[in-house]
Order: structure tokens, then sequence, then C-alpha cells
């Protein structure tokens, strides 16, 4: 899976399960390097970015409002 991941959900139950899904692989591709935390930025009602980022520290998820 490559990173960033941009999700487009249709309801409030594919959200959660999209994010949760994508959030859960990044965490994985996270514990390769040990650099990374994840960063999940919605940019909308129903789209959101899912990014490793060495702006967050190593085992912490931040979420962040774009819009």
């Amino acid at each position: 899976m490559n990173f960033p991941l941009t999700l487009t959900v249709s309801d409030r139950q594919s959200m959660d399960s999209e994010l949760d899904a994508a959030v859960a692989a990044a965490k994985a591709h996270a514990l390769d390097g040990k650099s990374h935390g994840i960063l999940v930025t919605r940019h909308g009602v129903d789209t959101f970015t899912v990014a490793l980022s060495d702006t967050v520290p190593f085992g912490l998820t931040r979420e962040h409002q774009a819009w």
C-alpha cells in the first residue's frame, strides 16, 4: 500500500471502517522505520487523507481538519 492514501466515503459506516483499515495499514508501515507517526487529514465532508508524517512523533496518530 502506498501512502498517502486518499479516501472518499459515502456514509458514516463506511467512513469508520475505511479509516480504521487505512490507519491500521499506516501503523504497519510506520513500524518498519519507527520514524513516522500517522496524520489523518479531513479535506471535506467525505474526503480524507491518511499519511505517514515525520512531523508526528512515532507511535502517535493526529487528526487535522483542512476545510
